[in-house]
């Protein structure tokens, strides 16, 4: 089964880049796809109001049709991180394709960004658009050694099978400073991290030959300092269409290098489509 493409809007223009990307997306994978509209607020008096919504749904269900994709429209009322959270609840295989809602600046200030509540909220793989990049031809996978990046690993592997995009895999050394043969290892082949007997090493080698397998162009990178930061750098020198994260992000577990605020703040400012998936034990 191919998962559903669920594409949120509230009519903020800002949201347009994740339905196109979405349906991209939807194309690529040979996947059913959603159009959620969430109407946040709504009077009485304004009910036979236009609201931006109706563009919206029918400048999307024009790029559907051209797209070829199966398609079905959905509108609800109420607040926009609710009615998406439920929606992602009732449908399991599924991931979430969003953009900027065009929340207020103090809003933003005070409760956080929309897309830190739902890397908290949505178990889901959440594909952030904040503008469209298409066709994908480099993918970026930000390789963090635990196995936190496998969910996002895979599926970024399965669009670049499609789209023969070529891989950077990334590995950062962050400076920890710890003193023990693993740490030493990488800290000394930090530009080739694959070519150790280390955990991470044998990651980026298993990587490799699945991109090998499927006949794709991949290389590993390797950078040192701090996480953001060199993710951030990497994005902007190697102009990427995709970067791909993972997170521990649980209840019981919280990984500071792919906490929700972390990947957040990557999301809100690399400029390009990311894509996260959480991490299940």
């Amino acid at each position: 089964m191919n998962p559903e493409i669920i594409i949120p809007t509230n009519g903020y223009k800002e949201t347009w880049p994740a339905i196109e990307q979405g349906a991209w997306l939807a194309k690529t994978l040979g996947s059913k796809l959603t159009l959620l509209g969430v109407t946040e607020k709504l009077s009485p008096a304004a009910i036979d109001d236009h609201h931006p919504l109706e563009d919206v749904f029918e400048r999307a269900v024009g790029l559907f049709q051209a797209q070829g994709v199966e398609y079905r429209l959905e509108v609800r009322n109420g607040s926009a991180e609710e009615v998406i959270s439920q929606q992602m609840k009732a449908v399991d295989d599924s991931i979430l394709t969003l953009g900027p809602l065009g929340r207020p600046q103090i809003r933003r200030f005070i409760e956080g960004r929309s897309i830190r509540h739902f890397l908290e909220e949505i178990e889901q793989p959440i594909y952030y658009v904040p503008r469209t990049r298409m066709p994908v031809k480099e993918i970026l996978i930000c390789v963090g050694g635990l196995g936190y990046e496998v969910a996002a690993e895979h599926l970024a592997m399965r669009i670049a099978t499609k789209t023969r995009a070529e891989i950077t895999l990334l590995h950062i050394i962050p400076p920890l400073g710890l003193d023990y043969p693993t740490a030493r290892a990488i800290r000394e082949n930090w530009e080739h991290p694959e070519n150790t007997d280390t955990p991470i090493g044998k990651n980026l080698r298993a990587a490799l030959e699945v991109a090998k397998t499927e006949g794709l162009t991949a290389r590993v990178k390797g950078r040192q300092g701090n996480v953001v930061e060199e993710i951030l750098a990497e994005a902007k020198e190697g102009n990427y269409d995709l970067l791909c994260l993972g997170s521990s992000y649980s209840v019981q577990s919280l990984r500071q290098l792919y906490s929700p605020n972390v990947a957040g703040e990557i999301a809100n400012t690399v400029g390009c489509p990311v894509l996260t998936a959480r991490y299940k034990k």
